[in-house]
Protein backbone atom coordinates (compact mmCIF):
# COMPACT_ATOMS: atom_id res chain seq x y z
CA UNK A 1 0.00 0.00 0.00
CA UNK A 2 1.11 3.54 -1.05
CA UNK A 3 1.25 6.42 1.06
CA UNK A 4 1.48 9.60 -1.12
CA UNK A 5 2.85 12.19 1.09
CA UNK A 6 4.76 14.85 -0.22
CA UNK A 7 7.97 15.72 1.69
CA UNK A 8 8.48 18.81 0.45
CA UNK A 9 5.28 20.43 1.80
CA UNK A 10 6.15 19.35 5.39
CA UNK A 11 9.74 21.06 5.08
CA UNK A 12 11.49 18.71 5.28
CA UNK A 13 12.94 18.43 1.32
CA UNK A 14 12.95 21.10 -1.50
CA UNK A 15 13.00 19.72 -4.71
CA UNK A 16 13.22 22.99 -6.39
CA UNK A 17 16.55 23.40 -8.44
CA UNK A 18 16.83 19.74 -8.13
CA UNK A 19 17.88 17.31 -11.61
CA UNK A 20 19.12 13.65 -11.82
CA UNK A 21 21.60 13.05 -14.78
CA UNK A 22 22.93 9.29 -15.43
CA UNK A 23 26.32 8.30 -15.08
CA UNK A 24 27.92 5.11 -16.47
CA UNK A 25 24.97 3.40 -16.02
CA UNK A 26 23.58 4.74 -12.65
CA UNK A 27 20.98 7.43 -11.56
CA UNK A 28 21.95 10.34 -9.37
CA UNK A 29 20.15 12.77 -8.24
CA UNK A 30 21.58 16.64 -7.36
CA UNK A 31 20.87 19.61 -5.53
CA UNK A 32 18.31 17.85 -3.40
CA UNK A 33 17.83 19.52 0.07
CA UNK A 34 16.94 17.17 2.50
CA UNK A 35 17.10 18.60 5.88
CA UNK A 36 19.70 17.29 8.78
CA UNK A 37 17.80 15.45 11.71
CA UNK A 38 17.34 17.55 14.37
CA UNK A 39 18.19 15.45 17.04
CA UNK A 40 20.99 13.84 15.27
CA UNK A 41 24.59 14.72 16.01
CA UNK A 42 28.09 15.19 14.16
CA UNK A 43 27.65 12.21 11.62
CA UNK A 44 24.76 13.97 10.28
CA UNK A 45 24.91 14.15 6.21
CA UNK A 46 25.36 16.89 4.18
CA UNK A 47 22.09 17.97 2.90
CA UNK A 48 22.78 19.01 -0.28
CA UNK A 49 24.79 15.63 -1.37
CA UNK A 50 24.33 14.10 -4.22
CA UNK A 51 22.07 10.85 -3.91
CA UNK A 52 22.09 7.68 -5.84
CA UNK A 53 18.80 6.13 -7.08
CA UNK A 54 17.96 2.98 -6.86
CA UNK A 55 16.57 1.73 -10.73
CA UNK A 56 16.59 -1.71 -12.48
CA UNK A 57 18.66 -1.43 -15.83
CA UNK A 58 15.17 -1.22 -18.46
CA UNK A 59 14.52 1.92 -16.03
CA UNK A 60 17.52 2.87 -16.78
CA UNK A 61 17.92 2.21 -20.45
CA UNK A 62 14.44 4.10 -20.60
CA UNK A 63 15.14 7.04 -19.17
CA UNK A 64 18.97 7.16 -21.13
CA UNK A 65 16.91 6.88 -24.06
CA UNK A 66 14.71 9.55 -23.93
CA UNK A 67 17.03 12.61 -22.55
CA UNK A 68 19.76 11.74 -25.00
CA UNK A 69 17.53 14.15 -27.02
CA UNK A 70 18.76 17.83 -27.63
CA UNK A 71 17.69 19.74 -24.24
CA UNK A 72 16.05 16.89 -22.20
CA UNK A 73 17.00 16.39 -18.23
CA UNK A 74 15.40 14.19 -15.99
CA UNK A 75 13.74 16.52 -13.01
CA UNK A 76 12.32 14.87 -9.68
CA UNK A 77 8.80 15.81 -9.34
CA UNK A 78 7.32 13.90 -6.41
CA UNK A 79 8.53 11.93 -3.39
CA UNK A 80 6.25 9.52 -1.22
CA UNK A 81 6.59 6.56 1.07
CA UNK A 82 5.72 3.29 0.32
CA UNK A 83 6.25 0.73 2.52
CA UNK A 84 9.93 1.84 4.20
CA UNK A 85 10.94 3.34 1.03
CA UNK A 86 10.93 6.75 -0.35
CA UNK A 87 9.91 6.68 -3.74
CA UNK A 88 11.18 9.40 -6.33
CA UNK A 89 9.01 10.59 -9.26
CA UNK A 90 11.05 11.59 -12.04
CA UNK A 91 9.83 13.35 -15.28
CA UNK A 92 11.40 14.22 -18.63
CA UNK A 93 11.39 18.18 -18.89
CA UNK A 94 13.01 20.78 -21.68
CA UNK A 95 14.04 23.95 -20.83
CA UNK A 96 13.15 27.24 -22.29
CA UNK A 97 14.59 29.05 -24.97
CA UNK A 98 15.82 32.65 -24.28
CA UNK A 99 12.82 34.13 -26.81
CA UNK A 100 10.24 32.10 -24.77
CA UNK A 101 11.63 33.96 -21.48
CA UNK A 102 11.59 37.46 -22.95
CA UNK A 103 8.20 36.75 -23.94
CA UNK A 104 7.44 35.23 -20.15
CA UNK A 105 9.15 38.86 -18.76
CA UNK A 106 7.10 40.91 -21.27
CA UNK A 107 3.33 39.53 -20.21
CA UNK A 108 4.29 39.48 -16.41
CA UNK A 109 5.42 43.15 -16.84
CA UNK A 110 2.19 44.08 -18.61
CA UNK A 111 -0.11 42.43 -16.15
CA UNK A 112 1.88 44.54 -13.81
CA UNK A 113 1.45 47.47 -14.87
CA UNK A 114 -1.86 46.67 -16.09
CA UNK A 115 -2.77 45.95 -12.22
CA UNK A 116 -0.99 49.19 -11.40
CA UNK A 117 -3.12 51.12 -13.28
CA UNK A 118 -6.66 49.53 -12.09
CA UNK A 119 -5.29 49.89 -8.36
CA UNK A 120 -5.59 54.41 -8.95
CA UNK A 121 -8.73 53.61 -10.21
CA UNK A 122 -10.36 51.89 -7.33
Amino acid sequence: MEQKLNLFVIGKVNLKDSYATIKNGEVFVYSMHISPYEQGNIFNKDPLRDRKLLLNKQEIHKLTGLIKQKGYTLVPMNLYFSGNFVKMQLGVGKGKKLYDKREDIAKKDAQMRIRKEFGKYI
